[in-house]
């Protein structure tokens, strides 16, 4: 093995380290939030410990893919694992849910660096002909991290102390930071460019405002009160001003200029779509298990294995079937497979045995699993060196805001389906009270389980089940616009060198800002 050959190897890894700590934080806190409101108190202002994480993480990340075009990948990779250590080390010392939420906010600001940025890096620094199968273990390390976080939180929470959810990055994140530090050369000259002021402050602005809206709306307040539709109003105003700034900026944070490559705009939207109904089935397959099969938190976590198995293995063949046919070919196989996998999960009831239930989550995660990594070798096709960050960190942030909506918008849906099955079977039988039916987890932990009458947990399981499913079958929505959204790919594929270009779109192009 050449030094160089040994370098970069040092580098992948530090990018694949910084990849699986940002994604995973995305969800491993979800399992532990019972927890962690009872020690510290503030159920009221739970909410804020997601949120704010989210809303810093999508904010940051078109930011933070503008910067690293303008003055380097390195540094920018380098201060979002800082950031995102830093945040985590006081995450663990929170004494308050608004102290915690604080954190979490600088968390999400270094994770919003992480992802994007690793991408590109690594689509700078390995040859093309390398580049599908390499792809396909940066998808498969994502997917992986972003499924396994239920259970990790889960086990630490039950075995250890929620505190370590957070602390459990410091030695990843360090040799990442170590690695990246001491092995990755950029070759690339920078300019200096002016920063789009204006799109960053009216773009955190709109992510906020829809962020707080969604989470408040329907539980803390009424969606039709006036702080909900303020925080709507402002969200949809600031966007308008966002889109407007981006039109007069010399060097917008999101250039319209991308969206006119075909390729580029098809990616971004179908991985909106494949984050919608993909997160859906991530969070409320382990409650389904927990809830109607009585399974423990760490029991539900597992349960997620054939998913994260698929995933894994069609990101690696994704990568590099992209290499031998067209980037459209692979993700229309993808589609169809993601779509005939939501339909086997939106079958699954009360006697639904795990051995099939582990069978449709294989099929839907192998479906899935092919987003990982094509998407987003499909997505910077297009681009030259001083474009591929801006490209990479637009299509991670509409990816992760699909999966906030998505989860946002299927949560309400199956809430209100099961409140409303409850309230049908229970009306005036004296059966559990409305309030108690908003909180899954509460009504169906073991503790709470054990006082209910038998006969009457059947029926709530029953309609957990049925409004669990009946919210899969409507994620088929997303997952057919994906396919539909997919057909209009074009037939580029993954440029291999010494390969003459055949006209259908390989050949890379260079995009200015202004056109």
């Amino acid at each position: 093995m050449t030094q160089q050959t040994s370098k970069l190897g040092f580098v992948i890894a530090g990018l694949l380290l910084g990849i699986f700590v940002a994604a995973i934080d995305n969800t491993i806190v979800a399992t532990a939030m019972g927890t962690i409101v009872s020690d510290l108190g503030g159920m009221d202002k739970f909410v804020w410990v997601t949120s704010a994480y989210l809303v810093t993480e999508m904010a940051a990340m078109p930011i933070f893919g503008k910067l690293s075009d303008m003055y380097g990948r390195k540094r920018f990779f380098m201060l979002g694992i800082f950031l995102f250590l830093l945040g985590s080390v006081l995450c663990g010392i929170a004494d308050s849910i608004v102290e915690l939420s604080i954190y979490r906010a600088i968390q999400g600001i270094g994770g919003g660096a992480l992802i994007p940025i690793a991408f590109t890096v690594m689509y700078d620094v390995i040859p093309p002909e390398k580049r599908g199968g390499m792809g396909g273990l940066f998808g498969a390390v994502f997917g992986t991290s972003s499924l396994f976080g239920p259970l990790l939180g889960a086990y630490i929470t039950d075995y250890v102390n929620w505190r370590w959810i957070f602390y459990i990055n410091l030695p990843i994140g360090i040799i990442s930071l170590a690695f990246i530090y001491l092995f990755y050369k950029e070759s690339m000259e920078h300019s200096r460019q002016r920063i789009d002021w204006w799109g960053a402050v009216t773009l955190i602005g709109s992510i906020v405002c829809l962020m707080f809206a969604l989470e408040l709306g329907g539980q803390e307040y009424a969606w039709d009160s006036s702080i909900i539709v303020s925080l709507f109003a402002g969200a949809a105003v600031l966007m308008i001003i966002f889109l407007f700034a981006e039109t007069k900026a010399a060097e917008p944070i999101i250039s319209y200029a991308m969206f006119k490559q075909r390729l580029f705009a098809t990616s971004t939207l179908a991985g909106l779509f494949y984050g919608a109904a993909f997160i859906t089935f991530a969070m409320y397959i382990p409650i389904y298990v927990q809830g109607v099969t009585g399974g423990s938190a760490t029991n539900s976590g597992l349960i997620l294995l054939p998913m994260t198995l698929g995933s894994v293995l069609s990101a690696q063949i994704g990568g590099v079937l992209a290499s031998k046919t067209s980037y459209r070919n692979v993700m229309i196989l993808s589609a169809v497979i993601f779509v005939i996998g939501v339909l086997l999960l939106s079958t699954i009831d009360p006697d639904t045995s795990r051995w099939l239930l582990g069978f449709y989550m294989v099929v839907f995660g192998f479906g899935v699993g092919f987003s990982f990594s094509v998407l987003g070798m499909a997505g910077i096709h297009h681009f030259d060196m001083r474009q591929r960050g801006s490209a990479n960190s637009t299509l991670a942030f509409v990816r992760s805001l699909g999966m906030t909506v998505g989860l946002t918008v299927f949560g309400i849906l199956q809430r209100n389906l099961l409140t409303s099955k409850m309230a049908d079977s229970f009306a005036g039988s004296g059966g559990p009270d409305q309030a108690s039916l908003g909180n899954i987890r509460e009504l169906l932990s073991p503790e709470k389980r054990a006082e209910i009458p038998q006969d009457t947990m059947d029926v709530i399981i029953n309609n957990l089940s049925s409004s669990i499913s009946t919210m899969f079958l409507w994620a088929v929505i997303p997952a057919g616009l994906a396919f539909a959204v997919i057909l209009f790919m074009g037939q580029a594929r993954l440029l291999i060198p010494g390969k003459a270009e055949d006209g259908k779109g390989n050949q890379p192009v260079q995009l200015g800002s202004g056109h």
